[in-house]
C-alpha cells in the first residue's frame, strides 16, 4: 500500500475522529465553566457557531471530491433545517450539562454508535448472525460502551469545577447500603 493511500484511508479519518472528540469534550467543559460564571447558553451557542463557521466553510472547496451541488431553494431549506436541528440538539445538550457534568455529556455522546446498532437490530436493518465475528464484535462493543457510560453515570469523582449557588442541583441521597460517598445513585 502506498504511503499516500495509507494516509488518506487510515490516518486522516482517525485523526479527524480524535480531533472531533477533543473538540466536543473541550466545548462541553468550556460551556460548564462559562455558564457557572453567568454566560447564557444561547450566547455560548452563538459564539461557538460564529467561530466554527469560518473554520468549516472553506472545507468543501478545499477537499472537493465531487462537484458542489447547484444552489436551489430546496438546498437552502435543507441547510436551514439542519441548522435548526443542530441548534436544538446543542440547546438540549447544554441544558443537560447545566444539570450534570461535561464528563457525563461526553460519555453519553459516545453511545451514539451503540444506540444506532440497537435501533438497526430492532428495525431489522442489521441481521444478527451470532456465528459471525463482525456481529459478535458489534455486540461486545455495544455492551462495553454502555457499561462504560453507566460507570461514568454512577461514579462521582472529585469536583473539578465547583458549582455556584445559582446552578441547579439534582443530587440524590445515597442508598443506605452504599458505604462509599463517591457513588451517586
Amino acid at each position: 500500500m502506498a504511503a499516500g493511500s495509507y494516509f488518506y484511508k487510515d490516518v486522516l479519518p482517525f485523526s479527524a475522529m480524535v480531533a472531533a472528540e477533543c473538540t466536543n469534550v473541550g466545548l462541553n467543559t468550556l460551556f460548564k465553566a462559562a455558564t457557572l460564571r453567568g454566560l447564557s447558553y444561547y450566547v455560548f451557542i452563538f459564539y461557538s457557531s460564529a467561530i466554527a463557521t469560518p473554520l468549516l466553510l472553506p472545507l468543501p472547496f478545499i477537499f472537493r471530491q465531487r462537484g458542489l451541488p447547484t444552489f436551489k431553494s430546496s438546498l437552502l431549506y435543507r441547510i436551514f433545517l439542519l441548522g435548526v436541528i443542530g441548534f436544538l440538539a446543542q440547546l438540549c445538550s447544554y441544558k443537560g450539562i447545566e444539570y450534570s457534568s461535561p464528563t457525563l455529556a461526553s460519555a453519553i455522546s459516545n453511545l451514539i454508535p451503540a444506540f444506532t446498532f440497537i435501533l438497526a437490530v430492532i428495525f431489522r436493518m442489521e441481521i444478527l448472525a451470532l456465528r459471525s465475528s463482525i456481529t459478535r464484535a458489534k455486540i461486545m462493543g455495544t455492551i462495553v460502551s454502555i457499561s462504560g457510560a453507566l460507570v461514568v453515570l454512577f461514579y462521582k469523582g472529585p469536583t473539578i469545577i465547583s458549582a455556584s449557588s445559582q446552578s441547579p442541583s439534582l443530587s440524590l441521597p445515597s442508598p443506605p447500603w452504599s458505604s462509599q460517598a463517591n457513588w451517586d445513585w
